[in-house]
């Protein structure tokens, strides 16, 4: 599991070109938001480790994050195959998150 939101994104053709499962997170190392649901993403992430996370800085002028219209922050993006599967904004609980990992990780 990631830990910081990195400034440098890929590109949206890079993560369409995923292939399995993986969790796509817009957020920032400053957020309230996102440090908050940092050990709700931790409890549910166990299990899943095989699942690549790619952990981005969101913000103003940044591409990729609008190119999936995140609006607020933390945003966490369910991936198979480059595909958006489920989509969990600002989660209350690990339940969310667990659910979002079942979605893309069972067939």
């Amino acid at each position: 599991m990631e830990q910081t939101y990195k400034p440098e994104a890929p590109t949206r053709a890079e993560i369409d070109a995923l292939s399995g499962p993986a969790l796509l997170e817009f957020g920032t190392n400053w957020c309230g938001y996102c440090r908050a649901a940092q050990p709700l993403l931790s409890e549910a992430f166990a299990g899943h480790e095989p699942v690549k996370h790619i952990k981005v800085e969101d913000g103003p002028g940044r591409l990729l994050g609008r190119s999936f219209r995140v609006k607020l922050w933390p945003t966490m993006i369910f991936l198979r195959d480059g595909k958006e599967v489920v989509r969990v904004v600002r989660p209350e609980d690990a339940d969310e998150l667990r659910e979002g990992f079942e979605k893309i990780t069972t067939t």
